[in-house]
């Protein structure tokens, strides 16, 4: 069986432990106990098809190899005995033997489930273990430092069970300052890795020799374009990005470029404004786009946090259909720094939403100027 690590976390999987066979064996005991009981209140046999489908079955699901051929022999037993036993009430002996071979043959397929469950569970782990190195090599390790920000935040998948989802980011040091880069492949999972890849792999390459941002947005929508026309010869469906791209330097003003991306939120004090920006294309669909993608500008001042999200938190719904009201609530933790922000966030959104869904990822970055320069 498997251990998930604490939600954040980007550590693999690690067994959990079975029940103990104390455990076990007291249950099964108990259990058998109460279905003799009923069956002889009853007058009726009947009650051990309760024991016969809950027993086995509830094993291979929860117990070990061992454990689950221990249950089933157990179940096997009593219900022999029982059938043997009880030979006087007038049930005639081919329904006797059809129960007993049930049994045995649930015993088995019980025994069967097992093994076939923990092997996919171990499949599980070795994958996971995988997806956790591919995910240290795609999402760096926050929070990061550089000469310009501090960047800190927290990334969630939608399912616990993969580390890889649809929402990327990215922060490098260039000689024009630090370029950060949040967005949102379409999709999830495998299928949209290569387009993640190919998003922050060009980032990285080309963030710290492209003077303008204007170039770089350029150049990231042509990798997602060549990524595109791969996944198209494999049959794979094309993939956009929907990107927001800052650039921070010594200067008061910070230059932002939205490439259909969730508009970022500036705290300052008790204030939450939301700049106002152009909205362009998705990275991938600038050939659709009427005019070229532009560079604005605002106001960042020192003690301003700079607040970047994805769509999993604006479009987080709580079981009436109500979205998110990200102003609102960011209003009322303006106080929380940057460094709990994001996670506090992150935990208000969960708990808004309530019995409803969340249906997509969710990264949240805090960005301050460095308390170094």
């Amino acid at each position: 069986m498997l251990r998930k690590h604490p939600k954040g976390s980007a550590g693999p999987l690690e067994a959990i432990e079975p029940p103990r066979d104390a455990e076990v064996l007291i249950g099964v005991v108990s259990i058998t106990a109460l279905v003799m009981v009923l069956s002889a209140l009853s007058e009726s046999p009947v009650w051990l098809l309760g024991l016969l489908v809950f027993l086995p079955g509830a094993a291979s699901a929860l117990c070990t190899v061992r454990q689950t051929k221990f249950v089933s022999a157990w179940t096997a037993l009593v219900v022999i005995v029982t059938m043997l036993v009880r030979h006087g009430d007038g049930r005639p002996w081919l329904d006797r033997i059809l129960m007993m071979l049930l049994t045995l043959a649930l015993g088995v397929a019980s025994v069967y489930a097992c093994r076939h469950r923990i092997r996919r569970e171990h499949e599980m782990l070795r994958l996971r273990s995988t997806a956790a190195a591919m995910q240290r090599h795609i999402l760096r390790p926050l929070p990061i430092l550089t000469d310009d920000v501090l960047v800190d935040g927290v990334y969630e998948p939608v399912q616990e069970d993969r580390l890889i989802g649809g929402d990327i980011y990215d922060v490098v040091a260039s000689p024009w300052g630090t370029r950060i880069l949040i967005g949102d492949v379409q999709g999830k999972g495998l299928p949209a890795v290569g387009a993640a890849f190919a998003a922050i792999g060009t980032f990285r390459a080309t963030a710290h020799r492209e003077p303008t941002l204007t170039a770089l947005v350029d150049i990231l929508d042509a990798s997602v374009v060549r990524h595109n026309s791969y996944a198209a010869q494999t049959g794979d469906d094309e993939r956009f990005v929907t990107a927001l791209i800052v650039n921070v330097d010594a200067h008061e003003e910070v230059q932002v470029i939205n490439c259909g991306h969730v508009p970022p939120k500036l705290l300052h004090g008790a204030t939450v404004t939301t700049p106002a920006l152009a909205s362009g294309v998705p990275l991938g669909l600038a050939e659709l786009a009427a005019e070229p993608a532009t560079v604005d500008w605002f106001a960042f001042p020192p003690d301003a946090t700079l607040l970047l999200t994805t769509d999993g938190i604006t479009e987080t719904r709580a079981a009436d259909g109500t979205f998110y009201p990200l102003a609102e609530r960011l209003t009322k933790r303006a106080a929380l720094s940057p460094a709990d922000l994001p996670r506090a966030l992150y935990d208000d959104a969960r708990a808004f939403a309530g019995e409803g869904d969340q249906h997509d990822d969710v990264a949240v970055l805090s960005v301050r100027r460095s308390p170094y320069r």
